[in-house]
């Protein structure tokens, strides 16, 4: 509530904007293009441009009727937090709107940008400078908030380096520490780990996303009804693919075969071929179910 007090007493600015009643909601989206455009920003409701506190007339539905209104009306769809608050007496809107990653966002079929304090139109040719600063940023690339190096297995990350040095000729020794082995991997971004740092090397990535564990099944026939034999599996990706790959020649038949005065193993499908259907698989749905 404090906060909510200073910000009417500092007033409108590039990232503060007041709006006396609902009636003007076409407005308020038109400023959450321009917010979402910007850095982000404050929509008041219920509030004079001077700051005083006027009050919304708020009913059971109003905060769903507006959140569809927002969602009808803005490209890509925008989702601001928006709140109820009670300030003099008085119950006032408020409007958290967030810089999108995914710009430009399209208010009514324009787009806007904050500028000052007011929100101005943008030109044909700052939409199109507006869409290569917001090219899409993958999930994996993303910063993991909560993550420090502490949550990373210093061990995994020597045996990726020396396993790296030796198949794609790496070169980046093992000695050096686990941030700099990470920044050169480019799993490091504003000195945060990313969410790949945290798949590939975690000690348990399940404590960030939950989701990110495989479900490796074996049935019975052909349709997916009755199991012989469950098991999930957790850790990082690159233990997850060596624990399915093993669960999978465990249900697999062996022949052995002589070609020369040799003997050769050989398994009932390409190993190989396993190997990337299980990395293909996991990168295609275990990740996606992250975001």
């Amino acid at each position: 509530m404090s906060e909510i007090i200073k910000l009417l007493k500092e007033g409108e600015s590039e990232t503060v904007e007041f709006k006396p009643s609902l009636s003007q909601t076409d407005k308020v989206i038109e400023s959450i293009s321009a917010f979402s455009n910007a850095n982000g920003g404050t929509i008041v409701i219920g509030v004079s441009d001077k700051g005083e506190v006027l009050g919304a007339d708020i009913g059971k539905r109003t905060i769903e009727i507006l959140a569809n209104r927002i969602k009808q009306n803005t490209d890509p769809v925008i989702y601001p937090s928006i709140s109820i608050e009670n300030v003099e007496g008085k119950n006032i809107i408020v409007i958290e709107v967030r810089e999108s990653k995914s710009k430009p966002v399209f208010a009514f079929d324009k787009v806007y940008k904050r500028v000052g304090k007011s929100n101005q139109r943008v030109s044909s040719g700052e939409i199109r400078k507006l869409a290569l600063e917001g090219k899409k940023i993958y999930w994996d690339e993303q910063i993991c908030e909560d993550a420090s190096l502490e949550d990373i297995d210093e061990e995994k990350v020597k045996w990726f380096l020396e396993k790296a040095r030796f198949e794609r000729r790496l070169e980046v020794s093992v000695d050096i520490s686990v941030r700099e082995a990470l920044e050169r991997l480019n799993l490091i971004k504003n000195n945060k780990l990313t969410n790949a740092a945290i798949l590939l090397f975690g000690k348990k990535p399940q404590k960030f996303f939950l989701q990110t564990k495989l479900r490796c099944a074996r049935y019975k026939g052909t349709t997916p009804v009755t199991f012989i034999d469950l098991k999930i599996v957790e850790g990082n990706i690159i233990d997850q693919v060596e624990e399915a790959e093993n669960f999978v020649l465990s249900h697999i038949k062996k022949a052995a075969k002589i070609v020369g005065f040799e003997r050769q193993e050989v398994w009932e499908y390409p190993i190989n071929a396993l190997r990337e259907a299980i990395v293909v698989k996991k990168l295609q749905y275990g990740i996606s179910k992250s975001l």
